[in-house]
């Protein structure tokens, strides 16, 4: 048996077919039954004599019959169908009406039934389109001479050397879920120099935002030998590009399917923290701490789209007191540390790093961090780390805002927040 799949038909009109995928939808109009058949390319109309006994939708079938035109069909086909077998029908109606809008849906209620609402339309595309991005991320990175590294996700300390993080029993000790691969990627800077990772981290926030999650993916990139931040961000800015590139090209329908408003990828401007403060404060009226919340955030967001006309606004040149140790210090009280905005969410968090054991001591000690607590990591500098940079781009984050989603979890396919452990 050869299987046809949903946009293969146009090529096969007037041949008979096997199709194979889900019920989507049925309807009886007296003499004849109309069913949608979904499967992973797409939906097809299919045609069923009356007396056949059709189950209720979700259950997983095949169908083999004739392909006819019809101009009030999905997509101008449909199926005749002479003979119709289902694997394993659905034993209870579908908690979710999946050919319906997905996110009038109360959110609660589609990640309680994750199982169902991941097969709507809306669901799968996101995610797919999610997928074009990561692939698009290692695309550009492995053209660019950077190796994938896999780093551990249990670890003795935090990378960032804070409380966000989730205890774990490991044997005889403490442990902990990594929040970051920060300190190993750059180690391996010492081996590969260019390095990324594509993979989950873990933070323990008490947040319960639209935003935020407490597992998610992260596309982490360090690169050795750098002048200062702005090689980074030049990196960045074509990365970005190449993974929206990808996206267009390779999910194309799910992006139409979605209405996507395309963001404007020509110009990604670099403004200073302490101008993006003086703005809040002085032109938009909204005095904020050295670490901008997401109030601070979006309204910087609508400031750059009213004022230069763009999606992505890079914050540059953090605060020492907003930065993690080993951000690299200017000596007045900045850093080479910067965010990247896309329509007034962070995306990313970056910069220069500390390559220079003395400094880095200094550095952690003015974070009240004991040295001792990180003294495999400090290892590395004794033996000629380079000049070095990267950046860490939230992969939930950037589906959400690109395609304009309601909330960061449904920018996963099982999210796992404050409140949820399951599915």
């Amino acid at each position: 048996m050869s299987r046809t799949l949903a946009n293969e038909l146009t090529n096969q009109i007037g041949e008979t077919v096997t199709l194979q995928g889900w019920l989507h939808w049925k309807r009886d109009l007296g003499g004849i039954q109309f069913a949608l058949l979904r499967d992973r390319t797409g939906i097809v109309q299919i045609v069923v004599d009356k007396g056949v006994d059709l189950p209720i939708a979700e259950s997983s079938m095949q169908v083999t019959g004739r392909v006819v035109q019809n101009a009030k069909a999905p997509g101008g086909l449909e199926v005749q169908a002479n003979h119709l077998e289902f694997f394993a029908k659905a034993l209870e109606p579908s908690p979710i009406e999946i050919p319906k809008e997905e996110w009038r849906t109360n959110p609660e209620t589609l990640l309680e039934y994750r199982y169902v609402s991941l097969r709507g339309e809306k669901a799968r595309a996101s995610l797919k389109v999610q997928a074009a991005l990561v692939r698009g991320f290692r695309q550009y990175l492995d053209s660019q001479g950077f190796t994938e590294i896999f780093t551990p996700k249990i670890v003795s300390a935090g990378a960032e050397g804070g409380s966000n993080l989730f205890a774990i029993d490991y044997f005889e000790q403490r442990a902990y879920l990594a929040q970051s691969p920060q300190l190993y990627k750059q180690i391996m800077v010492g081996v590969y120099e260019r390095v990324f990772e594509v993979a989950p981290v873990f933070r323990a926030e008490q947040h319960a935002t639209s935003r935020h999650l407490n597992e998610y993916l992260s596309l982490d990139v360090e690169m050795g030998f750098i002048t200062d931040e702005n090689d980074v961000m030049d990196l960045e800015e074509n990365l970005i590009r190449a993974m929206l590139e990808e996206a267009r090209t390779s999910a194309a329908p799910e992006l139409k399917l979605l209405e996507v408003e395309w963001p404007n990828l020509a110009e990604m401007p670099r403004l200073e923290h302490a101008e993006a403060r003086r703005i809040l404060r002085e032109e938009l009226s909204m005095p904020v701490g050295p670490d901008f919340n997401e109030e601070a955030e979006r309204a910087l967001g609508g400031w750059a789209k009213e004022k230069w006309g763009v999606d992505f606004l890079f914050v540059t040149k953090y605060p020492e007191v907003a930065r993690p140790f080993y951000a690299y210090p200017e000596g007045d009280g900045r850093t080479r540390g910067f965010d990247l905005l896309l329509r007034g969410l962070e995306i990313t968090s970056g910069g220069q790093r500390v390559h220079e054991h003395a400094m880095l001591v200094e550095q952690l000690k003015k974070k009240s961090n004991d040295p001792a607590n990180f003294a495999g990591y400090l290892e590395v500098f004794k033996f000629g780390m380079p000049p070095h940079g990267g950046f860490a781009i939230g992969a939930e984050r950037i589906t959400q805002k690109l395609l304009g989603l309601p909330n960061v979890r449904y920018a996963r396919a099982f999210p796992r927040d404050r409140h949820r452990l399951t599915p």
